[in-house]
């Protein structure tokens, strides 16, 4: 069971979360503010945090910047009623992972926080599933059966980026900026060569496709 730490410091919104979180399957723990979630993080580990923003001793800025400046990598999900796009980019500037506003619908708070603790068991592990396929991140290769592929560098990456969020589209220049860099003179062509040889060599693979999304860029289907 996953263990949650709410930073919250109303009572019945306190309630709400813990009672959405136990329906999930997850194990939440209440601290009413910054310093006591620290505090509790002394002695305790956690797999995610839910937070608030607007808290009395550590807001929820400072409490992620404090967490990030430490080099500690938790998942966090801020929930706040401020919903002015200032307010989310501060929070994703101060190192909140995703953001939800009040009043939260209760099942896409549960599908966020499957989806974060899963990007964050993927990026400790350095593996990937998808139906028997394996992507080993370390090892740079893909396995299903008996059968092992090395990859070059650059095609693992772009492989392991589209299964890392299946069924999301990832435009040409999102790929390009997150495999080869921000200050990479690479264009559209090393990129359509990078995918056709991953369709290539993953052509017979019942796992999984790479799909064309014509006019945005592309995306992985999980097929099993």
């Amino acid at each position: 069971m996953f263990d949650i730490l709410v930073v919250e410091d109303d009572s019945n919104t306190q309630k709400l979360i813990c009672a959405v979180l136990k329906r999930g399957g997850y194990n939440a723990v209440i601290a009413n503010n910054g310093l006591e979630a620290l505090k509790r993080m002394e002695t305790r580990r956690f797999d995610l945090i839910v937070l608030d923003l607007m808290m009395p001793g550590m807001d929820g800025y400072q409490l992620c910047e404090e967490l990030r400046g430490a080099g500690d990598l938790i998942p966090i999900l801020m929930v706040t009623a401020a919903q002015e796009n200032k307010d989310k980019h501060k929070g994703f500037l101060a190192g909140t992972d995703d953001y939800l506003t009040k009043p939260f619908d209760e099942e896409e708070m549960l599908l966020r926080i499957k989806a974060l603790l899963r990007r964050a068991r993927i990026a400790s592990e350095h593996k990937l599933t998808a139906g028997e396929t394996t992507l080993d991140y370390k090892a740079l290769t893909v396995t299903r059966g008996d059968e092992h592929i090395s990859l070059p560098q650059k095609e693992f990456y772009l492989l392991f980026k589209l299964m890392s969020f299946p069924d999301k589209i990832f435009t040409r220049l999102q790929l390009i900026e997150d495999i080869w860099g921000l200050e990479t003179e690479k264009d559209d062509h090393t990129l359509n060569v990078h995918i056709n040889r991953l369709r290539d060599k993953f052509r017979d693979n019942p796992d999984f496709e790479i799909v064309t999304v014509r006019g945005l860029g592309y995306k992985a289907v999980r097929r099993a």
